[in-house]
């Protein structure tokens, strides 16, 4: 199916190779789509090449994007070569799940630059780019707009982190305003809530807690991107400010001492 042809697509957070963002991206680009790749590291060149080895046209950017100037340089850029923008996947964001310790400190510890810090990589970077991106979807009155939250936040939490539940539950909240805004020109802003899955950076620790979740396992970075693109094909135009949970039904049960 190639559902996206002749679309642009951007995605923020792909430079890990074994990562949700560089999944969803291969999936938008093996439907049809241009893409265009951000990352911290020059390792997003990596990535580009690897999509075009598959005959997929990308092209990769370099960017802090808590830093307005570097949204909008992105933006222009892809302004002047193409003249349009169709999908923008926000899936830029950091969290300690994944580092050497999961667990980061209790509310009364946690320092007010880190706080800060939390919220700019996993809340405004999600704020700047779209901000950024509107124009040109509003332009041609289509845009789709999936920001990938974590179940972490809106629906659940873990002990340790609260600044990053705190930004991950104000991106689910942003993503209902904005469709608001949005939807009369013909733009849909939705999100997803991956819970455990198995990047590359799993934890042995957090591979243990997906195998208590209902299916047994943790996902794949190829099933949260085949939500991404269900809500950016073009036939999910009906589908705006809604929350898609791909979690295997983690957060789904109340008696977790219930075994079948």
């Amino acid at each position: 199916m190639n559902d996206l042809d002749g679309q642009i697509a951007l995605v923020t957070g792909a430079g890990s190779p074994n990562g949700i963002g560089f999944a969803s991206a291969r999936t938008l680009g093996l439907h049809g789509a241009a893409l265009a790749l951000v990352s911290t590291t020059e390792r997003i060149y990596q990535r580009a090449a690897e999509l075009e080895q598959q005959g997929i046209p990308a092209r990769g950017y370099v960017a802090d994007l808590t830093r307005p100037e570097a949204v909008r340089s992105i933006i222009a850029d892809l302004h002047a070569a193409f003249g349009r923008l169709d999908i923008c996947v926000n899936n830029a964001g950091m969290t300690v799940v994944g580092e050497e310790e999961q667990f980061y400190g209790y509310v009364d510890e946690i320092s007010l630059e880190d706080w800060h810090l939390s919220l700019e990589r996993n809340l405004t970077t999600c704020f700047l780019v779209t901000q950024a991106v509107l124009p040109l979807m509003r332009a041609r009155k289509y845009g789709r707009i999936i920001n990938i939250a974590s179940t972490s936040g809106p629906v659940q939490a873990f002990v340790g982190d609260a600044a990053y539940h705190a930004a991950k539950a104000g991106m689910w909240g942003f993503t209902r305003a904005c469709a608001l805004e949005t939807a009369a020109d013909g733009i849909t802003v939705n999100a997803i809530a991956p819970g455990w899955i198995a990047t590359g950076s799993q934890l042995a620790s957090e591979a243990e807690a997906g195998l208590l979740c209902p299916m047994k396992r943790s996902g794949t970075p190829e099933e949260v991107a085949h939500a991404v693109w269900f809500l950016a094909a073009p036939q999910a135009s009906y589908i705006t400010g809604q929350l898609i949970i791909v979690d295997g039904g983690n957060s789904v049960p109340e008696d977790r001492a219930w075994k079948p």
